[in-house]
């Protein structure tokens, strides 16, 4: 006979088992529930009634899930924009700005995969347009071959973090508990702070590596730049601008109340077909371009759904055999409290990360790890909170998957399974070496480590732009006696009238 407290680590050890064979990560869910399902079945852990849920868990939590729709919708608009035409004017006219400077085509890399990153969403589609683009222009005029690649794979990775990420859709959806959920709006409000900079870092890494190998990074020669005064500014602006717009369509709509992240999603899409039109001169084919994007949606929610109801199957059978108080006891019982809780939970998911996709990991590990969370961050967030405890729950989740996200960005990057080092190589001239790309890497997975240290070491940056709801006074008791009835030598026979009066003095919340 199986001990209950066995079947929780020998459902994870299956997992990793159906996954060597060679499974497909949703169908390995899929057999690992089905398999220990069946053990936990004959133990007498629960019985076959119990099984039940798992229909009702998929047609409830998945297809009936309004927020998922909001994934297609993203993944759409950034198949648009990644083929109209607006990454290559910006590369352009933003290396031609900075070209002066030393490093000056690292900064414009940098600033517009951030641009870039607030349209599209879409990691593959930034590191490859960047890199077709930039790269050749870089090894024409003697950039450190480490610093280029690296560079490139770091801005593209970036859009992992900046709104509207479809990490951080996914992330939203599955922060739930019983205590507070983390949504989307707040998701996005906290994601602003370390994504700012997470830029700023690398802008100033940029700026001490020119300053100490001047040579890595070189300026542009000043014959070369072919654009200036309005011409130059004009083009920066025929960039930026509809970006801008298309920024405010998705992310302003959704922070400030006006639409759902579903919604906001549709009219991103709309916005992307709206100026992939307007761009239509620069297109050889329109068609060809939409009809791409289309197929490039349905494959990416296809993959995503089937993930979602493996790992709900996975869950379901999991908190069967008591998974969720197993994990409670593991992470729960660090040393070091809160600080020690975080600390092992980056270090599980970073290595994670080499093997596994951040859909994988947001679907299957951190639906365990939110409940402890809540349990061990609210309390951190509750003084910043105005000592409101729902508010401190769920800001405590978008502390954590905001962390989470950060971290889940050197999943990319990473050697030697990175996939935007996968994606460079392949779209990379033959002189570039598979050594530089993935050398290359290393600084800039250094830095997104010390953006994760500065996320915990200050959730400020995270919770600065939530809801503070006004603080819940507690109740308190009041006793109103009349001057007659104080005087009263019998108070005994006025208890009814003498009986405290408890008022619950609640303060709106904004």
């Amino acid at each position: 006979m199986i001990p209950l407290e066995w079947m929780p680590p020998l459902m994870f050890g299956g997992l990793v088992v159906f996954m060597l064979i060679g499974f497909p990560v949703a169908f390995s869910l899929m057999a690992a529930a089905l398999f220990f399902s069946i053990i936990a079945i004959s133990e007498g852990f629960f019985g076959m009634a119990f099984l039940q849920a798992i229909p009702q868990r998929i047609f409830g939590s998945v297809l009936a899930n309004d927020l998922l729709l909001a994934i297609p919708f993203f993944t759409f608009m950034g198949a648009i924009l990644e083929r109209c035409g607006l990454a290559e004017e910006m590369l352009d006219s933003m290396g031609q700005l900075f070209g002066r400077v030393r490093g000056g085509l690292g900064y414009s890399v940098i600033i517009v995969g951030f641009i870039l990153g607030a349209i599209t969403g879409t990691v593959a589609a930034q590191v490859i347009a960047m890199a077709m683009i930039s790269l050749p222009v870089m090894m024409r005029y003697g950039y450190n071959m480490r610093y280029a690649t690296g560079v490139l794979a770091a801005s593209g990775t970036i859009t992992q973090l900046v709104p509207p990420s479809l990490v951080l859709i996914v992330l939203a959806d599955q922060l739930k508990t019983q205590s507070g959920s983390a949504d989307v709006g707040s998701m996005y409000l906290g994601a602003w702070g370390p994504s700012l900079l997470q830029i700023g870092l690398f802008a100033l890494y940029t700026f001490f590596l020119a300053r100490i190998r001047p040579d890595y990074l070189p300026a542009i020669p000043e014959s070369e730049l072919t654009l200036k005064g309005w011409a130059l500014w004009k083009k920066c602006l025929l960039g930026i601008i509809p970006s801008a717009v298309l920024i405010f369509l998705v992310l302003g709509t959704i922070m400030t109340g006006i639409a759902t992240p579903t919604e906001s999603g549709a009219m991103g899409a709309m916005g992307a077909l709206l100026l992939a039109w307007l761009r239509r001169a620069g297109i050889p084919n329109l068609k060809s371009l939409i009809q791409q994007a289309y197929q490039n949606t349905m494959r990416i929610t296809a993959m995503v759904v089937f993930i979602l109801i493996g790992s709900t199957c996975f869950s379901v059978v999991f908190q069967g055999v008591d998974g969720g108080l197993w994990v409670e006891e593991l992470f729960a019982n660090l040393p070091g409290g809160w600080v020690g809780f975080l600390i092992v939970v980056n270090l599980f998911i970073f290595f994670l990360a080499f093997f596994l996709d951040f859909f994988e990991i947001a679907f299957i590990v951190v639906p365990m790890l939110a409940p402890v969370a809540v349990k061990l961050l609210s309390p951190v967030l509750l003084d910043s909170m105005n000592g409101n405890p729902q508010a401190a729950a769920s800001a405590a989740l978008v502390w954590f998957g905001v962390m989470l996200c950060v971290n889940m960005q050197t999943s990319f990057m990473h050697p030697p399974f990175g996939f935007a080092l996968f994606y460079l190589r392949g779209v990379a001239p033959k002189e570039v070496k598979s050594s530089d790309i993935y050398w290359g890497a290393l600084p800039w997975v250094g830095l997104q480590l010390i953006m994760v240290v500065l996320v915990i070491a200050f959730p400020a940056l995270v919770t600065t732009f939530l809801d503070k709801p006004a603080a819940v006074i507690q109740s308190q008791e009041f006793n109103f006696i009349t001057t007659d009835e104080s005087k009263s030598e019998s108070p005994s026979s006025k208890v009814d009238e003498d009986a405290p009066v408890n008022f619950q003095l609640d303060k709106p919340g904004r």
